[in-house]
């Protein structure tokens, strides 16, 4: 056991795992623009990726292969990897008594690691043993509406469809998409080595492995991780993940039933007071969010709330939220901003 869930009171040594991919590539933004107080900061990539130089805070910094030696003496590792590097990596983490925040899959549905979204469930943060898990970003986006509208009345269903970008396969998935989309407008045939189909003026069901129960992988992590940060164990959600050919921005439409009649009104005036969330309704113009809103932004954006008219108990909206920023790199520093030791 640790002896603190809090980070050390002074600056931190923090490492970044899979630095030099899309979401590694957002957390060095992220970590300089909110000026986490870091006395060094190291970058650990693959050994394809190894020497790659990044300028962070005016400083070139290069990229190095990620091994056992590198990990000495840490505080923070933010990774962003993949599960099975995570799982790799994690005695050695645990063993420099340094903190892991992880990105990936790995961990989230433990039972004795948090599954955090700091404007749902901070408090849960402090039950950590060396492991944190960061939701998978359609979840985060999703959570950050539902808990204050659960609020309002208690949540019984929730029927979700998302518009995923991108930017969730990866950094080569989005060239790939610039590509592809390049030889469709010139008349030339596309073909996709990256996803299994063009995205191209295209667009198709998430691809994720399907289970025994026909949804897939990505939907029924935001079933299991929903209920997870809500702490609603028996939540009934089902979901919809499709792919679209938007580089970095995830959409989602969401009907949602509660136990009792909620206006949009007073839904709205809850989400506007939430944080992280902005409203942007003009029913008039028929202007609601747009993933050109929110790209490279913190906030998410909610609008169109409106009663559901197949039944009384029920609210229908939409929101559109950065994938890479609040979806998975600005949502895992806010999570150790919690652990740093008020002043």
């Amino acid at each position: 056991m640790r002896q603190s869930p809090y980070l050390p009171n002074r600056p931190l040594k923090v490492a970044v795992l899979g630095s030099s991919g899309a979401v590694g590539s957002e957390l060095l933004k992220i970590l300089e623009q909110r000026d986490l107080p870091i006395s060094e900061l190291v970058l650990l990539s693959s050994e394809r990726s190894e020497g790659k130089k990044i300028i962070w805070k005016d400083e070139e910094l290069v990229t190095k292969k990620t091994t056992k030696e590198e990990f000495k003496n840490l505080d923070l590792v933010l990774a962003s990897a993949g599960g099975s590097i995570s799982k790799k990596w994690l005695s050695t983490i645990i063993d420099q008594n340094a903190l892991l925040i992880d990105n990936s899959s790995a961990f989230r549905l433990d039972k004795n690691v948090p599954l955090i979204v700091p404007e749902v469930n901070a408090s849960d943060v402090l039950n950590h043993d060396g492991v944190i898990a960061n939701p998978n970003c359609t979840t985060i986006l999703l959570t950050l509406v539902l808990a204050p509208l659960n609020k309002l009345s208690t949540i019984q269903r929730v029927i979700v469809s998302t518009y995923q970008s991108v930017s969730g396969a990866g950094r080569l998935a989005m060239e790939e998409l610039k590509l592809l989309t390049e030889q469709y407008l010139q008349g030339n045939p596309q073909k996709s080595e990256v996803l299994p189909y063009s995205l191209a003026f295209n667009l198709f069901l998430h691809n994720s492995p399907m289970l025994s129960n026909n949804y897939c992988e990505e939907e029924m992590k935001m079933v299991n991780e929903t209920r997870k940060i809500l702490n609603i164990a028996d939540l009934k959600l089902s979901a919809t993940c499709v792919r679209v050919p938007v580089l970095r921005a995830h959409s989602e439409s969401i009907n949602i039933e509660f136990a009792d009649v909620v206006e949009p009104k007073d839904a709205l005036k809850e989400l506007k007071k939430s944080p992280g969330i902005e409203v942007i309704e003009d029913y008039k113009n028929n202007r609601f969010p747009m993933p050109n809103d929110v790209m490279g932004r913190d906030n998410v954006a909610v609008g169109r709330l409106r009663t559901d008219i197949s039944q009384p108990h029920g609210l229908e909206l939409w929101l559109c939220g950065d994938q890479i920023r609040k979806g998975a790199a600005l949502n895992a520093v806010q999570i150790a901003e919690l652990l740093i030791p008020k002043k």
